[in-house]
């Protein structure tokens, strides 16, 4: 193992968005087992602090690896194309439209039926943008484009996260009454 690897050549997957995440599991267990510093306890407390640092890394790679927008977010800076998300907020006009629909569907919504429409649609958007970014990657090799998306991505799922705080509190409301 080598601590200058990236987290593809780190866990010996190849460098491609489309990933099966059974096998990320599979590998992360085996390099834990690996680098687990119990293992190095005979070798003395150097031998353990490496294999400690070897651990968080794997974990670093790990978290990046398993999620789809870390995992996209990483071969777009491989790639060349950082994400920027703070400086770059560029989106695509027909995107920001369906934002602006989304927004106001949420604001208008008035019933537990409205948000779950909401959330269904979000979920489909997700799904396609995900489908979109592995032909970006992976196919076509747009690493540009592929960051336009991914900054897309994280809006979809932030505003997921606003329709589900709703939700809840639509539920709570319900409950409280």
């Amino acid at each position: 193992m080598n601590l200058q690897s990236n987290d593809f050549e780190l866990f010996g997957l190849p460098q491609r968005f489309a990933q099966d995440r059974a096998a990320i599991d599979a590998r992360w267990k085996a390099l834990q087992r690996e680098a687990h510093p119990d293992r190095f306890a005979a070798q003395g407390a150097a031998a353990q602090r490496v294999a400690m640092q070897w651990s968080v890394r794997i974990n670093e790679a790990y978290q990046r690896l398993k999620d789809p927008l870390k995992r996209a977010a990483y071969l777009c800076e491989l790639g060349g194309a950082p994400i920027q998300a703070e400086s770059n907020t560029a989106m695509p006009a027909a995107f920001l439209m369906e934002q602006m629909a989304w927004r106001e569907a949420l604001e208008e919504a008035d019933s537990a039926a409205d948000l779950e429409r909401l959330e269904a649609e979000l979920m489909r958007s997700r799904r396609e943008t995900l489908q979109g970014l592995e032909q970006l990657l992976d196919a076509q090799g747009d690493f540009g484009a592929a960051a336009q998306q991914v900054r897309a991505l994280m809006f979809i799922e932030r505003f997921a996260g606003d329709v589900e705080a709703r939700i809840e509190k639509m539920d709570t409301g319900e409950q409280g009454q």
